[in-house]
């Protein structure tokens, strides 16, 4: 199955060694996690410098191109989120020209906020700290709708990543207020993502 390796390295970084994720492929593997929409086919870049948020649950699951074209993610669900310093890019380079499209909110101490957030990533780093923390979980206890029964995850009271660099297939949220947005199209030299 395409994806395992990333897979493997994102159980390995997120909960100790010994814990076998061996629940999640299953589930990924015979389709039984599935998107509410279809994704565009390509990541983009989230970093920020510290993320706060409570109501933290993780379970793995696919998302689903149009055109049928299926990637595992991990899925991170957190009530309520807080991100510093927060930056998304998405690379939009055609040939011979480097466009990327950046955005920028959450600087000065007003951090960019969120409700109900759901996040399908291929990839984080950072320094994490979970509080009451519960690893092995049955996916179908933390999401009825998306969890795989007898499936792997894991949740915690709340969570504080610093030095977060993510990368993801989709984001969606209750509400995303983004303080002091600032979108930007930048081409050529100036065409950098945010990691």
């Amino acid at each position: 199955m395409s994806g395992g390796t990333r897979w493997r390295r994102f159980a390995a970084m997120m909960v100790p060694a010994t814990v076998v994720a061996g629940g999640i492929v299953l589930g990924m593997a015979n389709g039984a996690i599935a998107a509410s929409f279809a994704v565009s086919g390509q990541t983009f870049k989230v970093g920020a410098s510290k993320l706060e948020g409570n109501g933290f649950k993780q379970y793995g699951g696919l998302v689903q191109e149009k055109n049928g074209t299926q990637h595992p993610v991990a899925v991170s669900e957190i009530a309520d989120a807080k991100l510093y310093d927060l930056c998304q890019s998405v690379n939009a380079s055609i040939p011979g020209v480097p466009i990327v499209l950046t955005i920028n909110a959450g600087g000065g101490g007003k951090p960019a906020t969120a409700t109900n957030l759901l996040i399908d990533m291929e990839s984080l780093e950072g320094d994490a700290t979970f509080q009451n923390i519960q690893i092995g979980r049955d996916a179908n206890d933390l999401n009825p709708t998306k969890g795989q029964p007898g499936a792997f995850g894991q949740s915690a009271d709340s969570v504080t990543i610093t030095k977060l660099e993510q990368v993801a297939r989709s984001t969606s949220a209750g509400v995303f207020t983004l303080n002091g947005l600032k979108l930007k199209v930048n081409v050529g030299k100036d065409a950098k993502e945010c990691f």
